[in-house]
């Protein structure tokens, strides 16, 4: 292989020493040789398309509506969730996130009246109890 070194210095520099970097660098066109394509060098960009994970609340929903059904929310929050996993499964990831936060919504109603009746159904008859005594 031949290798040949050309050494250029810019008329600024003309009275001073090359300094490391010029060295370092004319030593590296040395060893690697000129560039033979002068065109820039062309990238090749793919996109993954990542799984986004949709959560659909159909076990929370399933849920609500078997234990705690206040006002039939839970109900209503599995007939969303459903249609979110369905949108999930079409592709629709926009749609399918749509109805997931309406369903999480539902849920978290579902649950919070749940309790409330709960300790109300518990804390009633203590205090009508408590008072017959």
């Amino acid at each position: 292989m031949n290798h040949t070194v050309q050494t250029v210095f810019s008329p600024v520099n003309s009275g001073q020493p090359p300094n490391y970097e010029m060295l370092k660098e004319e030593q590296e066109v040395a060893v690697l040789g000129a560039p033979h394509n002068p065109a820039p060098p062309t990238s090749t960009v793919i996109h993954i398309r990542s799984e986004t994970s949709v959560p659909d609340h159909v076990v929370w929903s399933l849920f609500n509506t078997l234990f705690m059904n206040p006002c039939c929310l839970g109900f209503i929050a599995f007939a969303y969730s459903v249609k979110s996993r369905d949108r999930k499964m079409v592709g629709d990831l926009t749609g399918a996130q749509a109805y997931a936060s309406t369903a999480k919504c539902l849920n978290i109603w579902a649950l919070i009246l749940g309790i409330l009746m709960t300790i109300l159904l518990i804390v009633i008859p203590v205090l009508i109890y408590q008072a017959h005594r």
